[in-house]
């Protein structure tokens, strides 16, 4: 039964108004709430719909290669540097196939461990491209058949010389149109460049440079601009592949992850950077265009650096929404991996104002610098360098950026002219890393240990100097890991000395690379003195150290100590004496007696009075004649100066010739030059000179107290012989100074106003070289007017001399015809020859037959050559590469042979040129003779005549003139003093 309240009611019946008004009610109550319900529905599906929305959205956001970006990420914090598991390696990575283990025995090995002080007397054996042993090693196991066995017979073995600044490959030799790839002139900054793309392996100088011991070279681009390009590290070994991917030592560019993994370890890249004058000259800018310019593109390199971490923080968490592409490009990921510690950066950076500017640059963008090359001012402000940005990114641990040197070479422009001798010891006791380098060909790689060797001799200690072609390199490059010491497990990047790597000449026996021997019939010297097993002794420079920190890298070097008439002066201990011989041109040794002291010392010897400039007795020290002039000294209450030259000796004073010492104080500084001589043949002497007629005298041109000169003064060269700077073919006329005068109106200052006349003949000039022969011959047969005539009929007539400066076989060849055909034309008879010497000579060993029947004598100036030009390419390169040096074949065929110099700078190594031509004669060339290649010889040569009574004496402590001693003092008879410094 239904309930009454549930029974239909009239509309008009009141008594049931109030249930209609709650039914009413209820059905507005249960619409209302099926409006909520439907509204919470739609909201919950708006809501269900928008999560859906936004899961597909981050779906699609999410890049498809999402793995490789974040492993592109991942690979942001690989550190540089070996993998942990290097050292497990068994075999080089660059083992030459079928390569025979070799173990050398009875070896002194300089291991470089120990900061340089290991010095470790045993055996070593290389296999498979790796340095497997070091010691004692039993030879029982190891038969003829199985490994190739070398007796060291006690001899030095050390690393391979590492060659931090080359641009061997790049700068190819010979010169040629198509052969230079060092610069790019496409802007001041090209940091995507790489020297790799521009490496010649068939340049000439790789074989040259591996005779001298140079295993690995860095390959850097050129300096023009700010940032350079990328370098390369190359091994010089020739490979089967013969191409420049295959000559890398850890190509940075390997794209095969078999190779090396680089989630573990990446491997260093090397880039070029420059300051100062080179780019500044190149684009014609300041130095503020150039700080400019490397802030602007270190700030390029910063943003995308920040963008990458950006990115790879969002990538890594999964937020990819609004990310975009990972943010690259390949013009600056060098520069960006700069600012990630990838890449070690060498700065070509000179004078304190540029290092200054790059150290605020390294802060301000927060890279480290590997090194400062060139860096001549760097001993000037240490401090400036150790305050340049480093983070230790890698072991070892980041030091201040090193300091890669040449060892003597400078002044050759402004930036070097601060540049001192001093600078590398100065740097190592500042705690500053030091590099020797080559900057190839600007000095020949073959010998980079040469300046390791003048380093040490002017201060740095030996294990420094010695590490500072070897160790020290190898890990600024981030290389120490396989090359620059000899461990268990390094590269047999190896080289056999035949004397002590620091002694004057040491020249490799053998050379190997990657365990390769590179020198198939290696020209061993025989006769060199035991003695140069032996660290060399060198003098003390302390004082000379100080003077130049003392005068901010300019001290005062004229002569200022000079004991004049009145004074008697005494050289005790004196080993030997050389004088020139009065009877023929030339040096001789006098016969002195020497006395030995107990003990195997050496006691005293002689000694030598001076009076007024001139010798006036040599003997013991209980002589009559040295007793009488000290009894007559102490008589007259004269003055007497007594110093002990500790074993040394006195020497005539040595003569420079080759370079423009005398016309120029910096070479590359036209303002401070003489200029170059207007040439007949090509432009023609101005009328108001003399026209045809005339010849430039280099005596009219001469700058006097150059530092250049006074510094080979210092070093025992006395006197100069200068031509006209010419770049053509008609030079003028020599003369002869002194270096030791203030100008030209000094007592002494010219030793003969004219000598010579010079001309020039190469391959490659304005004219022909018949054209130029042809100019020659007229000017042989035929009378001219004025200087020219008149010295031309002088050498007609064999009383004046004529120097050519050739360098080509073959237009030596033309020059000895044409002597002969003028000889023949005039009638000269015998004994009455022409005068002719050859200046340069590079080729002139091929004629050294011919050269000595004509009568004709060479000047070398180049003692050790390089074949830079095309018309050079066929040199003599000596041992270990030939039995015999140019200067040996010369002097066997009879040819008169003087040795010079093509830079100013260098006058002052003339006495070691000459030494080191002595050492590798296999004593074919006597001490006497090896002076005469730098002081007689020369002037014969160059038409110099002069008073033996007035030529200088050279006295010098510790050694002969020859070798490693000091000079001390210079006897000047003409001047009537003996300056002492």
């Amino acid at each position: 039964m239904k309930s009454a309240s549930f029974l239909p009611v009239p509309l008009d019946t009141p008594a049931r108004e109030p249930a209609r008004r709650r039914d009413a009610v209820s059905r507005r109550f249960r619409l209302l709430l099926s409006f909520v319900v439907l509204l919470a529905t739609f909201q919950c599906s708006r809501v269900l719909l928008q999560a859906h929305t936004d899961d597909h959205r981050r779906a699609v956001n999410v890049p498809l290669d999402a793995a490789g970006i974040l492993e592109k990420c991942s690979l942001l914090e690989t550190k540089p540097g070996p993998p942990p598991d290097f050292y497990a390696r068994t075999q080089n990575d660059r083992f030459v196939s079928g390569t025979k283990p070799t173990l050398i025995k009875n070896a002194t090995v300089w291991t470089g461990e120990a900061d340089g002080f290991e010095v470790v007397h045993g055996d070593i054996l290389l296999d498979r491209g790796l340095i497997k042993q070091i010691g004692d090693i039993s030879t029982g196991s190891y038969s003829e058949d199985f490994v190739y066995h070398v007796d060291a017979q006690g001899k030095w073995v050390s690393p391979g010389i590492v060659d931090l600044h080359s641009h061997l490959g790049v700068l190819s030799v010979p010169e040629l149109s198509g052969a230079s790839d060092g610069n790019s002139h496409k802007g001041p900054i090209l940091a995507w460049l790489r020297a790799l793309d521009a490496l010649n392996t068939r340049d000439e100088a790789y074989r040259l440079s591996i005779s001298g011991g140079v295993t690995t070279s860095l390959i850097l681009p050129g300096s023009a601009n700010a940032i350079g390009g990328q370098a390369a590290v190359i091994k010089l070994r020739p490979t089967a592949e013969r191409s420049p991917t295959s000559m890398l030592l850890e190509n940075p560019y390997e794209k095969n992850t078999t190779v090396y993994d680089p989630k573990v370890a990446v491997r260093f890249r090397q880039m070029k950077h420059a300051c100062g004058e080179n780019p500044d000259r190149v684009y014609s800018g300041t130095r503020m265009d150039t700080a400019w310019a490397f802030r602007q593109a270190y700030d390029k390199a910063r943003q995308i650096k920040e963008a990458q971490d950006e990115f790879c923080t969002k990538a890594t968490r999964g937020d990819w929404a609004g990310l975009g592409a990972y943010p690259e490009d390949l013009q600056w990921e060098a520069l960006v991996d700069v600012l990630r510690g990838r890449v070690k950066v060498h700065t070509h950076c000179y004078e304190t104002v540029d290092l200054d500017d790059l150290v605020r640059i390294t802060n301000e963008f927060k890279f480290s610098i590997a090194a400062f090359h060139h860096a001549h001012e760097t001993y000037l402000v240490p401090d400036t360098l150790k305050s340049a940005y480093g983070e230790p990114t890698v072991l070892p641990s980041c030091h201040p950026p090193a300091a890669a040197l040449f060892a003597s070479h400078g002044r050759y422009k402004r930036e070097a002219y601060r540049g001192s001798e001093f600078a590398p010891r100065i740097l190592s006791d500042n705690g500053i890393q030091v590099v020797l380098k080559s900057d190839h060909p600007v000095l020949d790689s073959r010998f980079l240990l040469w300046e390791a060797q003048q380093a040490y001799y002017h201060g740095l200690p030996h294990n420094l100097a010695l590490a500072a072609v070897t160790t020290t390199p190898a890990t600024i490059m981030g290389q120490s890991h396989r090359i620059g010491f000899l461990k268990e497990g390094y590269d047999a990047d190896v080289v056999l000395w035949d004397s002590h790597p620091l002694a004057l000449g040491a020249t490799p026996q053998q050379v190997w690379i990657d365990g390769v021997p590179q020198l198939a019939h290696p020209a061993i010297l025989s006769a060199k003195p035991s003695a140069l097993q032996s660290l060399p002794k060198v003098p003390n420079f302390d004082k000379e150290a100080e003077e130049v920190l003392q005068y901010d890298g300019l001290p005062p070097l004229e002569p200022k100590a000079s004991l004049g008439e009145g004074r008697t002066v005494v050289f005790a201990n004196v080993s030997n004496v050389f004088v020139r011989s009065a009877t023929a041109p030339g040096v001789r040794q006098l016969p002195i007696a020497v006395e030995t002291g107990t003990e195997g010392q050496e006691g005293q010897r002689v000694s030598v009075i001076v009076r007024a400039g001139k010798i006036t007795c040599i003997g013991a020290p209980d002589s009559v004649c040295v007793r009488d002039a000290l009894y007559a000294s102490y008589g007259a209450d004269e003055p007497v100066d007594v110093f002990d030259l500790e074993g040394g000796s006195i020497s005539p004073g040595l003569t420079t010739f080759g370079s423009h010492l005398g016309l120029e104080e910096i070479q590359g500084e036209a303002s401070t030059k003489d200029g170059v001589a207007p040439d007949a043949l090509n432009r023609g002497v101005p009328s108001i000179a003399g026209g045809s007629g005339a010849l430039v005298r280099a005596v009219d041109g001469l700058v006097f107290a150059t530092r250049n000169a006074y510094t080979a003064y210092r070093a025992g060269v006395t006197t100069g012989i200068v031509s006209p700077q010419s770049n053509g073919f008609l030079s003028g006329l020599n003369t002869a100074f002194s270096l030791a005068t203030p100008h030209k109106l000094a007592d002494g200052a010219i030793v003969q106003r004219a000598g010579a006349v010079h001309v020039s003949i190469h391959l490659g000039s304005q004219q022909s070289v018949s054209t130029q022969i042809a100019a020659l011959r007229h000017l042989l047969l035929n009378q001219t007017d004025g200087d020219l005539g008149e010295w031309f009929d002088g050498i007609r007539k064999g009383n004046a001399t004529l120097v050519v400066d050739a360098e080509s076989a073959d237009v030596i060849a033309t020059v000895v015809e044409l002597k002969k055909e003028v000889e023949s034309v005039l009638g000269l008879a015998q004994g009455n020859t022409l005068k002719v010497t050859i200046a340069g000579g590079k080729e002139a060993h091929l004629l050294a037959q011919e050269l000595g029947n004509a009568g004709v004598g060479v000047i070398l100036t180049e003692p050790r050559p390089f074949p830079k030009q095309w018309e050079a390419r066929r040199i003599l390169p000596g041992p270990p590469l030939s039995h015999k040096s140019q200067i040996v074949t010369l002097v066997e065929h009879n040819v008169t042979v003087g040795l010079g110099t093509v830079d100013a700078d260098k006058a002052r190594n003339i006495r070691f040129d000459a030494g080191w031509a002595a050492l590798e004669s296999d004593k074919a060339i006597s001490k006497a003779e090896a002076i005469a290649l730098v002081s007689t010889n020369i002037e014969k040569l160059l038409g110099i005549e002069r008073d033996e009574d007035e030529v200088e004496l050279v006295a010098t402590s510790g050694g002969d003139l020859l070798a490693f001693s000091k000079v001390i003092g210079v006897i000047s008879p003409r001047r009537g003093v003996v300056d002492v410094f």
